[in-house]
């Protein structure tokens, strides 16, 4: 029985009720095999086909490989949740931005208002730097005060200079610069991430930090353990060196124990409540390889060592990234030496058709154990070439993907020469003119010259037939 799209599915059942058996065993056959499809099809969006053998904790994740831009590992990573203070990788942005190469040279503080902010909000527990109302430190102190020990008095003085002292337009102005790089879901509320409204999703911040990664002082800050603020009077006069430590255990060899890994070279970290995020970037592997990897709202819970900073996003970061380094490596997708598809080829009388090779190689991330057979190709070339062609001619184009995202694109070069024959091209030609509108246009219009020829001949006859009657009448 023929069983249309639709409703047919619906018809088909009802008049299986009624026809018996026999009907009603090929429906739920049917539909057993299209359950079956749908759980063969439906492949989770990360990780090029490949899920790691355990399960984070963090609701939302997002693993690039910034070499080739493939997606190896995905959770959720459009859901917004709270930034908390991966806000300040925003800000960071903002003030290098504005005043990349002035760090040195211009100072600011912070004020009693964004004290009381800050009390407000945490009661005194906000992450901070030690850095008083109206205590004036440079740019570059400011920068370093909000990635290492993430100084939430440091992110809103940076905040209110930028924003010439109205936090509102400097918020306006996070947003907008956000949308600019292609964040869809990310709405930042104030500078520092400590208001709960601060919402981001992992794709966005990984957009956020890929750029912020542009600027090597920002690079070089959060790859920095410690950071000297300077000889400040209320510390030199009792002995003390004014330092301000990273949050990111991830690269501290000393305090790092079971959390730091070679492969980390930056980051920032995050906080709100029982959970939370960090967002950073690695390099490893036999062929350095670069990742950013962005962890959120990683309970604190999941944590499982003792230590009193439950540093969770970080061991779930840690997880993925052994994971990832273990079991992807750049690999070629795409060979120059070998010949992937053909052409036709018109006016030749060496071949009909000529065997393409992609002009150089391609290399992308893979999964060990896997080669360029993992990839799809799409090819993008005419129906046919005409001769002559040289062995080393583009004659088109492969894009590769892996599982949707385009790796790269390589031309299609010809694998070998291929003469023109004068005698096939002259017949082609022929042939093709007298298939062209121009000559079906000649045609046409000598037909309907011919025809009127033919009648005004035949017009001419009958006058003439006329008058020699009209004469012949008058001689009698």
């Amino acid at each position: 029985m023929f069983v249309p799209a639709r409703l047919g599915l619906v018809r088909f059942f009802i008049l299986s009720l009624l026809e018996g058996n026999v009907h009603m065993k090929k429906f739920l056959s049917c539909l057993f095999c299209l359950l079956i499809l749908s759980a063969l099809l439906a492949v989770p969006a990360g990780a090029v086909g490949f899920e790691p053998p355990f399960e984070i904790a963090a609701p939302c994740a997002y693993i690039v490989n910034t070499d080739s831009n493939i997606i190896v590992y995905e959770k959720n990573s459009e859901q917004p949740v709270k930034a908390a203070s991966l806000t300040k990788v925003m800000t960071a942005i903002m003030l290098l931005e504005a005043h990349g190469d002035e760090l040195d040279t211009i100072k600011i503080a912070p004020d009693r208002s964004i004290q009381d902010y800050l009390w407000v909000l945490s009661g005194g527990n906000a992450s901070n730097a030690d850095i008083l109302p109206g205590e004036e430190h440079t740019l570059r102190n400011m920068l370093y005060a909000m990635m290492l020990p993430s100084a939430n008095e440091a992110a809103m003085a940076v905040g209110k200079y930028l924003g010439n002292g109205n936090q509102q337009a400097f918020i306006y102005m996070m947003n907008a610069r956000a949308k600019q790089l292609g964040c869809k879901d990310t709405v930042f509320t104030d500078a520092c991430g400590l208001d709960p409204g601060n919402m981001t999703t992992a794709r966005d911040m990984y957009l956020i930090l890929r750029h912020a990664m542009s600027f090597d002082v920002f690079r070089e800050a959060c790859g920095t353990i410690k950071y000297f603020m300077g000889d400040l009077p209320r510390y030199t006069s009792r002995g003390l060196i004014y330092n301000v430590f990273t949050t990111n255990m991830m690269i501290d060899t000393g305090r790092g124990a079971e959390l730091y890994r070679k492969y980390t070279k930056g980051g920032k970290t995050g906080s709100l409540e029982d959970w939370q995020n960090f967002a950073g970037w690695h390099t490893g592997g036999e062929g350095g390889e670069t990742y950013i990897s962005v962890v959120l709202n990683s309970p604190k819970s999941c944590f499982p060592y003792g230590y009193p900073n439950k540093s969770s996003a970080l061991y779930e970061t840690g997880l993925l990234m052994d994971w990832v380094f273990e079991n992807f490596a750049i690999q070629p997708a795409l060979k120059a030496d070998d010949a992937i598809t053909e052409v036709k080829v018109k006016y030749s009388t060496d071949g009909d058709t000529l065997m393409l090779w992609p002009k150089e190689d391609l290399y992308s991330i893979l999964p060990l154990g896997t080669d360029e057979t993992i990839t799809q190709k799409t090819f993008h070339l005419p129906e046919s070439v005409a001769a002559p062609i040289k062995a080393g001619d583009v004659v088109g184009t492969v894009s590769v993907s892996l599982s949707g995202e385009v790796i790269g694109t390589v031309d299609l070069i010809a694998e070998r020469d291929m003469e023109r024959s004068e005698i096939l091209y002259t017949f082609s030609k022929i042939g093709e003119f007298f298939q062209s509108l121009y000559f079906k246009v000649v045609l046409v219009l000598s037909a309907i010259a011919v025809v009127l020829y033919f009648m005004l001949y035949l017009y001419w006859l009958s006058k003439r037939k006329k008058n020699k009657n009209k004469i012949h009448r008058d001689l009698y």
